[in-house]
């Protein structure tokens, strides 16, 4: 059996641009793109190992020479939409880290840190518990997964070419992140709720009684309060942490449908 330089040009052309998508997606993902958690080198060997699954599965990549001006459009093309789909399913998990942050601060644990798994940057010890948590409650329902087969089900919606995405659709991204905040608000509201109240009341207690040591009763008191609120309210974190998910692949469907 032989091929022709023709031939083996496409070969590697029908590998190469879906490599791509897919790559720049693990790149860009939660838990794949963990920097701290899964090395380079094994998201580059997943990426290769995904792509040699799923191109015999696609619809047929017209050839682009990688190496032309139209080339360099569609791998512009295929980097930005990878970056998008990952980057939506990055800010759900963000919104835990903004929960976490906006709980632990009223609380009096914003001062105790630690690197966060996910993003490797210093963030309250309640957002790695809360993005620890996220990312199990994630591989549990095989979201890792679903990311894969929206991936692959991307290039029957969006095609290899040098048309991607539009500005609707980045203007979707971007409306996306006002979610995120709201979910991160939603998820911490019941601590800044109680805690707040609790403040309110010792605001009273003080104005009543000045004598009363307010740093020496209220810090361990809110702090426990704290504590209470987030085991009575941990149950409610998986639905609303899947809702989130689910937002986030309404999105990609969206973006991926508008084209």
């Amino acid at each position: 059996m032989t091929f022709s330089s023709t031939e083996m040009v496409n070969l590697i052309s029908s590998y190469f641009w879906p490599f791509v998508r897919i790559s720049t997606v693990l790149m860009a993902a939660p838990v794949f793109g963990a920097t701290n958690v899964v090395p380079v080198k094994v998201r580059l060997i997943l990426s290769l190992a995904i792509t040699a699954l799923v191109v015999p599965l696609l619809p047929p990549i017209t050839y682009i020479d990688p190496f032309s001006a139209a080339g360099l459009l569609v791998m512009l093309q295929q980097i930005l939409l990878g970056l998008a789909m990952g980057f939506l399913l990055q800010l759900a998990f963000t919104a835990l880290t903004l929960g976490g942050s906006s709980t632990a601060m009223p609380m009096g644990l914003g001062f105790a840190n630690m690197v966060d798994p996910v993003n490797g940057v210093q963030v309250p010890v309640l957002s790695t518990l809360f993005t620890i948590i996220g990312t199990l409650l994630f591989l549990s329902v095989n979201g890792h997964l679903i990311l894969i087969q929206v991936v692959v089900d991307s290039f029957t919606s969006m095609p290899v070419a040098p048309v991607g995405l539009t500005s609707d659709s980045l203007l979707q991204v971007a409306l996306w992140g006002s979610r995120v905040f709201m979910g991160g608000i939603l998820i911490a509201l019941p601590a800044i709720m109680i805690i707040t109240l609790i403040n309110i009341a010792f605001g009273v207690m003080t104005k009543a009684a000045p004598q009363l040591n307010i740093f020496a009763v209220g810090f361990p008191t809110t702090m426990a309060a704290g504590f209470l609120v987030i085991f009575l309210t941990l149950p409610n974190l998986l639905p609303r942490f899947m809702q989130l998910i689910q937002q986030a692949f309404d999105t990609m469907s969206l973006i991926l449908e508008a084209n």
